[in-house]
């Protein structure tokens, strides 16, 4: 619903900050809202709107990468928001995914609330789904991020559209090698899947 709101911080709490935003506060729950100090800066906040039947919630996190792994980290069985605040407290959203990727259960046993059962859940539900998620940031190292090229913004497009990664990553090394918009790469690709 809320893709970011961009405001001046007017309280921290060891929860959540508030942002003012044109004279409306927002209370946004956020992995560590210390890290936003001081109070009255100005900032960007990527936010996930979370609806329940007794609560309604806006998480707050300072890139789009850590609210996507927000985002996976609650589709797992047994993780909550306050599991995946807890996890993400750290600011190291590239170890945990380094975790998963490798299996590393002794890492994420660390984190309040996951035990080996969780641990390896979480490693089952999210290990392989970062490439994609990911790809136009190098996440996994510490340069900056990196603009997606037309090849792939035209995979994250298909990916809206509702095909799966396999469908998508068949087709595209015929696609490779070629100069199109991104625009031009998802009618030439969905032509390939068509004739498939």
């Amino acid at each position: 619903m809320f893709e970011f709101i961009r405001g001046k911080i007017v309280h921290v709490t060891s929860e959540a900050v508030t942002i003012e935003n044109q004279g409306v506060g927002y209370l946004i729950y956020c992995p560590n809202p210390f890290s936003f100090h001081p109070v009255e800066q100005e900032l960007t906040m990527y936010t996930y709107h979370y609806v329940r039947e007794d609560a309604i919630h806006l998480y707050g996190f300072k890139t789009r990468e850590e609210r996507s792994l927000f985002k996976h980290l609650l589709n797992v069985s047994g993780i909550g928001p306050k599991g995946g605040l807890a996890i993400l407290a750290t600011g190291e959203p590239q170890r945990v995914m380094h975790a998963i990727e490798d299996e590393d259960e002794a890492f994420l046993v660390k984190f309040p609330g996951i035990g080996k059962k969780t641990a390896r859940q979480i490693i089952l539900d999210l290990k392989g789904k970062f490439s994609s998620i990911f790809m136009e940031y190098s996440l996994f190292s510490e340069s900056e991020p990196v603009p997606a090229t037309g090849l792939e913004e035209a995979s994250h497009a298909l990916q809206a559209l509702g095909y799966s990664e396999r469908e998508i990553t068949k087709i595209m090394p015929r696609l490779e090698n070629q100069d199109l918009t991104p625009e031009q790469y998802v009618k030439a690709a969905l032509k390939l899947m068509l004739k498939n």
